[in-house]
């Protein structure tokens, strides 16, 4: 029988949500009080539904208490800072033989900041014995979760600005990496995305800042009605563009707009990449984040509902977490149902 292993969507039934906690060590150190009560929260709401894999160099304090700390998978090890999305293991399934955990290269979003830590962390996980699936050493690409996502049905998407970036894969070509990606995650179609852009943002334009791929052929992606904002042109063409791609079949997508955020800026008076779209898809829940803007939290919260019918919309503060340039879906990292071995 031929094995067809697949990137499964988001929305595929998960079993661990993966958190790498804050520590005196990371970029967090000068607040992190306020950090680890953001993260504390988050927990709470992803413990309270499904298991957690706990990722830090000892078991935090902040959790000693926990309710659900019997729903906690705790591994040690060194790390340099907490975005999970991004170091995490991408997992490919199939439904006769155990998950394929992809260990990419992560390189601090194009050598922008140290990873040395992170980028070790997989082999951690792999030799902890907490997951269960194939380890498969693919470091010699660079590779993010936040700069991908996937439709389980053989379409990815993505953004050119990120994936064709000269600090990531620069010896491939355009064509090069859409062959690899194809054969390695057993792809249809790969979707690249032109436009779009958020100041402050870190990643070179990740896909979860920006558009994210929903159940039934949809899309979800941030919208700017503001002519005035620096955004509005980018966020205009990346519309224009989303409005061409079709599905393997040759069926437009179904666009839902989010809010735009209204400004934030850090204490220099620079702005941050706030975003309703990195939002965490959970088995029963969708988790996202708020920015205490009382109008387009709700309206990002209308938005996802439609996306998502059944499931319950959860919002999650993040006004701490986008003071590092990241939000929700960014510290997140789902795993398939048959990845849980404890």
């Amino acid at each position: 029988m031929e094995k067809t292993y697949f990137l499964p969507a988001e929305w595929h039934f998960q079993s661990y949500i993966q958190l790498t906690w804050p520590h005196a060590g990371t970029d967090w150190a000068y607040m992190l009080d306020e950090v680890e009560e953001c993260f504390l929260n988050l927990a709470r709401e992803i413990a309270s539904r499904q298991p957690l894999l706990l990722v830090a160099p000892e078991f935090p304090a902040a959790l000693e208490d926990f309710p659900y700390r019997d729903r906690i998978c705790f591994v040690e090890c060194p790390t340099n800072d907490t975005w999970a999305r991004d170091h995490g293991f991408i997992t490919l399934i199939e439904r006769h033989s155990d998950p394929q955990l992809l260990d990419f290269c992560f390189n601090g979003w194009g050598m922008k900041f140290a990873a040395d830590k992170d980028n070790l962390i997989n082999s951690h996980l792999a030799k902890a014995g907490v997951l269960n699936g194939d380890y498969i050493n693919c470091r010699n690409f660079v590779l993010e979760g936040g700069s991908i996502e996937s439709d389980g049905e053989g379409t990815l998407l993505t953004t050119s600005t990120c994936l064709l970036s000269p600090n990531r894969n620069d010896t491939m070509s355009r064509a090069d990496i859409e062959q690899y990606l194809t054969e390695r995650f057993n792809l249809r179609q790969v979707l690249w995305l032109d436009y779009g852009y958020l100041a402050g943002d870190d990643t070179d334009s990740h896909i979860d800042t920006l558009a994210r791929l929903c159940p039934g052929h949809t899309i979800v992606y941030v919208k700017c009605n503001d002519k005035q904002d620096e955004h509005y042109g980018a966020l205009q063409s990346m519309e224009n563009q989303l409005k061409t791609f079709r599905t393997p079949d040759g069926d437009p997508y179904r666009l839902l707009p989010l809010p735009m955020a209204d400004p934030i800026y850090d204490e220099d008076g620079a702005r941050l990449p706030a975003t309703y779209a990195n939002f965490l898809i959970m088995n029963t829940a969708v988790l996202y984040p708020t920015y205490d803007q009382p109008e387009n939290d709700a309206r990002a919260a209308e938005v996802l509902a439609e996306a998502f019918p059944g499931r319950e919309i959860v919002a999650v503060d993040c006004r701490t977490l986008i003071r590092q340039h990241g939000s929700l879906h960014c510290v997140t990292m789902q795993y398939p149902e048959s990845v849980k071995s404890i």
